[in-house]
């Protein structure tokens, strides 16, 4: 009786070591160095934990449409293991930064300046939204679809979003719907309509 006791505590034990391992490897991966060179840079200087790609909207004009300027592992390559990354996000008057999710990362943004219409539908399809206002905060959870939008028709809006990753990604849900190879009566279907919308819909995404 006493070993089936002692085997049922190991058995339990490695299943909930295994729930732990599962969730803390999640994310991006933990690094077991201060910092991750790439192979071709033997050493680096401080400019290598410099990123200046953001320098160029300072006093810039604002965009035509929305814009979204990053500071992840692509552009910034110092940042390969540490979790984090940024964005800059411009919204002129009218813009939409479309419903999309990050598979990686939440997203906390933070509004700078104007306000912004944000929303996120959980897994339960509910939907949360509310209307920032300067200097709000707002966190979009990890892998839910989302989006932001500058309903001002006069102003700007600017934001900053922090992600706990160093590469987010970025799936843009009508991109990757209407812009695929998914066959187009597959689509009609699935949205429960014709064709003829569903190439409408296509065609205004061209």
């Amino acid at each position: 009786m006493e070993s089936k006791t002692s085997s049922c505590i190991v058995l339990l034990t490695l299943a909930i070591s295994l729930v732990i391992f599962q969730m803390a490897s999640a994310g991006d991966p933990d690094i077991l160095t201060d910092f991750v060179l790439p192979l071709e840079v033997p050493s680096v200087d401080p400019s290598y934990f410099t990123f200046s790609g953001l320098r160029r909207l300072i006093g810039a004009p604002p965009p035509e449409k929305f814009k979204a300027t990053k500071a992840s592992m692509a552009e910034f390559p110092a940042l390969n293991g540490q979790s984090v990354s940024y964005a800059i996000l411009q919204y002129p008057a009218g813009s939409v930064n479309p419903v999309h999710t990050h598979p990686q990362a939440a997203e906390l943004l933070f509004l700078m300046s104007g306000t912004l219409q944000v929303g996120f539908i959980d897994t339960t399809n509910k939907f949360f939204n509310q209307t920032l206002q300067t200097g709000d905060v707002f966190v979009f959870p990890k892998g839910l679809v989302h989006f932001q939008y500058n309903a001002d028709t006069n102003n700007c809006a600017w934001a900053i979003s922090a992600f706990g990753s160093a590469n987010a990604g970025t799936v843009s849900v009508p991109n990757s719907v209407f812009n695929t190879s998914i066959p187009d009566n597959i689509l009609a279907k699935s949205f429960k309509t014709d064709i003829i919308t569903i190439q409408k819909l296509k065609a205004g995404l061209a």
